[in-house]
């Protein structure tokens, strides 16, 4: 049988399947769809320092191809993912990496400085690119010496994996990248939402209640795709690529364009064991192409 597994810095993968945060709950809501232990690894959604209550409703919207949400990093701080988050998800066999956010550098080193002792989180992932907070977020991964500032330092008090994620609602994607890299984290992830809209004609009124929300699914494929293949082709650490995968084909293709793994997020809502499937099918794409490991195919596109 192919191997399946990929190396992500430190972390051994026993695949590059992985969920995207804010799509997957925390894995125990899943759990009656799937065996959430195939994984790759988990990336639970948001946490930050203090509670946050999101933005009002409504905060989700159907569009053509996907779906824009303004729910705006809701959960109840990091004191409480570890003390009953945190209890209820140990006992997975698989990676688990928390999504952490703020709107202080500040925040962010105190929620990275909290988690650094819980055994079973194998890392974290720096949001700096959320589009659906007023302050923070997206400015962060905006702006090289931002974007700089904030790994540089959280890597400073956090020493197990740190991946960071990048907004696509930049110029050039490569220089933030760069930026990132010279700080030192163990990998990046690419690519958040991009900044859209949506209009009622009738009322002439926003379907966000904040006018303006994060686009994903399969209409920003492309962009994620050609942005992933720009990244992964100019730095030196891992990548992680995501926007819009629903499915093995989809999955092989960021790969193929050089990530080393991959994460599946708004399909998630449309099929809660996708990600099964996507493992299921990069099995059997190299069986049939007669590819011993699936390491062979990351960056392996034919320019």
């Amino acid at each position: 049988m192919p191997d399946l597994s990929v190396k992500l810095h430190s972390l051994n993968l026993k695949n590059p399947v992985m969920t995207a945060s804010g799509t997957f709950g925390y894995g125990p809501e899943f759990d009656d769809f799937m065996d959430v232990n195939r994984l790759g690894g988990i990336f639970t959604k948001a946490c930050t320092s203090k509670n946050r209550d999101g933005n009002r409703y409504p905060r989700m919207v159907e569009t053509p191809m996907g779906m824009l949400n303004s729910v705006g990093l809701q959960n109840k701080g990091v004191d409480y993912f570890i003390e009953s988050i945190y209890p209820r998800i140990r006992h997975y066999d698989t990676e688990i990496i928390v999504n952490v956010s703020d709107s202080t550098i500040e925040g962010y080193k105190e929620v990275a400085e909290k988690l650094q002792p819980l055994e079973r989180v194998s890392g974290i992932e720096l949001n700096i690119s959320c589009p659906n907070v007023k302050e923070g977020g997206m400015a962060f991964g905006t702006s090289c010496p931002m974007a700089a500032a904030a790994t540089r330092a959280v890597r400073d008090v956090y020493s197990k994996t740190l991946i960071v994620k990048l907004s696509p609602n930049v110029t050039n994607i490569v220089e933030i990248a760069k930026a990132v890299e010279d700080e030192a984290p163990d990998s990046v992830s690419l690519i958040n939402t991009l900044l859209g809209m949506a209009i009622d004609a009738e009322r002439r009124k926003s379907l966000l209640s904040t006018i303006t929300g994060g686009l994903s699914g399969p209409a920003i494929k492309p962009i994620a795709l050609r942005m992933v293949w720009q990244v992964a082709g100019a730095v030196k650490i891992p990548v992680i690529g995501m926007g819009g995968i629903s499915n093995a084909a989809d999955a092989i293709e960021f790969m193929l364009a050089g990530a080393t793994a991959i994460q599946v997020g708004t399909a998630n809502f449309i099929d809660p064991s996708v990600c099964i499937k996507i493992i299921d099918g990069i099995d059997e794409y190299l069986l049939r192409h007669n590819i011993s490991s699936v390491s062979e195919i990351i960056g392996a596109l034919n320019t």
